[in-house]
């Protein structure tokens, strides 16, 4: 026995609720995981440079960091992005329709308030910036010191070094957030 009377907007305000925290949620697992595989990618393909002797495979190092570092950023991007709309909209919405007095989602304000927290985040920065700049850009050094490097490898990795530093403006451009 199911009624449009059953359906409110406060029912559907939360459920809308429930499905964007377990989608940011399931996002906060993915981008986490990326940092961990991105590590364990680079740490292969030095593996197997040095057992090889080919330095230029060094430069996948700096496709791979550009690629996962991209999918880490967006996906970065659409937690705080879903973090932002249930504080300034959701929240206020859903508190107006139950006549709340205070804040009703407090979560989504406290941790953003909490002590240390700006320390945190800049040093989640400089593990950021280390894992998807630092270690692809010591690879192209490697691979730029070593004794024979092909002219079309060079051009490549100055293009990667460029897209390199896309990454990590956008990276320090985040840290503000």
């Amino acid at each position: 026995m199911t009624s449009t009377d059953d359906v409110t907007e406060s029912k559907i305000l939360l459920a809308e609720y429930d499905r964007l925290k377990e989608e940011q949620k399931t996002r906060i697992g993915f981008r986490d995981n990326l940092l961990y595989f991105t590590l364990a990618a680079a740490t292969a393909v030095v593996a197997i440079t040095t057992q090889s002797g080919q330095p230029r495979l060094l430069l996948s190092v700096p496709a791979i960091c550009l690629i996962l570092g991209w999918t880490y950023l967006v996906n970065d991007e659409k937690i705080s992005s879903i973090g932002c709309y249930v504080r300034e909209r959701l929240g206020p919405r859903l508190g107006e329709l139950a006549s709340a007095q205070g804040a009703v989602f407090g979560w989504e304000v406290y941790h953003r308030n909490v002590a240390g927290r700006t320390v945190r985040k800049r040093l989640q920065t400089a593990v950021d910036l280390f894992t998807y700049l630092v270690l692809p850009m010591v690879c192209t050094t490697a691979f730029w010191c070593s004794p024979v490097v092909p002219p079309l490898f060079v051009l490549a990795s100055l293009g990667q070094t460029l897209a390199l530093a896309v990454l990590g403006w956008h990276f320090l451009r985040r840290t503000e957030r």
